[in-house]
């Protein structure tokens, strides 16, 4: 029993055997790193001490995991989610549940196997998750609605019995969009065909296998990144609408299912790649204080995705704003070419501005996250006539109108300070299940 009375819980029994391959693996990085040493120093061995040390090493590694899940134990009290863990240095995480953001259900692969799941706690005021892993499956479903529920401010014994909150799906990503996406991404090329010619030229310079390996891979790296990559973590991506906020749930091997917390998103950025365009295709990615979690859909039609964004932005007509372009007078002679792509739109509601040609990004804030705005203009841009108006959020990001006539950001600066601060007083507050 905990110190309050709630029954400490214990992770799944099967949680040692997924943990053992932590050290199993640093193990692994160790041998790999040593190279030739390491293989040297196996061979001298004899088939018994062979046996005897990967002996040691399973029962060293069986012990790592067990007294690990042992010594970890978790309750939910009246007013918080603790957490206690560690053999030599212990630690104890308390969370309170009225700053709890999100609950996040993931299931890697092994542990899909097993049928067992990790949940992960988004904080308000932290950037790192703490985490349970691993429960089994129905348990952690069961108590991420049981946190969610006391979040909301639902009582213990009621909390309990709510269970999951219903939900309506709202938009599902098909296979075949997904890898068309990806096929007319102009960076999955880019990085392809700098994968092809560089190590080329490097071998042809250095006539070095090691230093063309080592110029290959970080290629390699970006391409399955870009593509393999991102199919098996965005496949099957649904977006549902439920009480506790906008539920993702993606992955082909490894399944993740998120919430985007409702209120707590700061910016909405709007990417539109060049080949996309014709089809009308965007995709949708989000700025969330304290979160991690960044894409709301990774790829849709403009009239689907505007669709999810009205429930992240409600009240919010995205079609209705109406972009002003840079002035061709200053703008041209301070970023040549691409000055064409930048444009701003301010509305009732939300700063809009818009950046890029080849990929156009238009990043969208309401006002009440609006945390500061600072007019910056060099010397350049001040005899070009020209200035920019930055805009800061409450997730460390910052939107930025730029090239802007020196006297419109001027009178921007005041009209959106205002803005914003009339916008959070009226502002509703961000809760569960409201």
């Amino acid at each position: 029993m905990s110190d309050t009375g709630a029954p400490e819980r214990r992770l799944h029994f099967l949680t040692p055997l997924l943990r053992a391959w932590v050290p199993i693996a640093a193990t692994i990085g160790v041998i790999a790193q040593q190279g030739e040493r390491a293989g040297e120093w196996i061979a001298d061995l004899s088939g018994l001490l062979r046996l005897l040390v990967l002996t040691g090493l399973v029962l060293v590694f069986g012990a790592y995991g067990f007294l690990s899940w042992w010594f970890t134990h978790y309750a939910v009290t009246d007013t918080e989610l603790r957490i206690r863990s560690g053999l030599l240095f212990r630690r104890t995480a308390h969370i309170r549940l009225d700053r709890l953001q999100a609950v996040d259900v993931t299931r890697p692969l092994p542990a899909r196997v097993a049928g067992v799941a990790k949940l992960r706690l988004d904080v308000i005021g932290t950037e790192d998750k703490d985490e349970l892993a691993y429960l089994a499956e129905k348990d952690a479903v069961a108590l991420r609605a049981e946190l969610l529920a006391r979040a909301a401010g639902f009582a213990r014994a009621e909390a309990v019995t709510l269970g999951e909150a219903p939900e309506r799906e709202l938009l599902r990503v098909r296979p075949r969009d997904l890898v068309v996406s990806l096929v007319l991404t102009l960076a999955v090329w880019a990085a392809l065909v700098a994968g092809l010619v560089v190590p080329v030229v490097v071998w042809w310079l250095s006539g070095s296998v090691w230093a063309t390996v080592a110029t290959l891979l970080p290629f390699l790296g970006g391409v399955w990144a870009g593509t393999a990559g991102r199919f098996l973590t965005e496949y099957d991506w649904t977006v549902a609408e439920s009480p506790d906020g906008l539920r993702i749930d993606h992955g082909l091997l490894d399944r993740a299912h998120e919430t985007v917390p409702p209120g707590r998103v700061q910016t909405v950025r709007i990417v539109e790649p060049l080949l996309w365009r014709r089809r009308d295709w965007v995709r949708v990615e989000l700025a969330v204080a304290g979160s991690k979690n960044d894409v709301l859909v990774p790829v849709a039609s403009r009239a689907a995705a505007y669709e999810v964004i009205a429930r992240v932005l409600p009240g919010v007509d995205l079609a209705a704003l109406s972009f002003s372009p840079s002035p061709e007078a200053g703008s041209r002679w301070v970023v040549p070419v691409w000055w064409k792509g930048y444009g701003l739109a301010v509305s009732e509601d939300v700063f809009a501005a818009r950046r890029g040609r080849l990929c156009r990004r238009t990043e969208i804030v309401p006002h009440a996250k609006v945390q500061s705005v600072r007019l910056a203009q060099g010397p350049w841009e001040r005899a070009r006539g020209v200035a920019d108006l930055h805009v800061d959020t409450g997730a460390n990001a910052t939107v930025t109108a730029r090239l802007r006539p020196s006297a419109e950001a001027a009178a921007l600066l005041p009209a959106q300070a205002a803005r914003s601060r009339t916008s959070r007083a009226a502002a509703r507050p961000d809760r569960w299940m409201t």
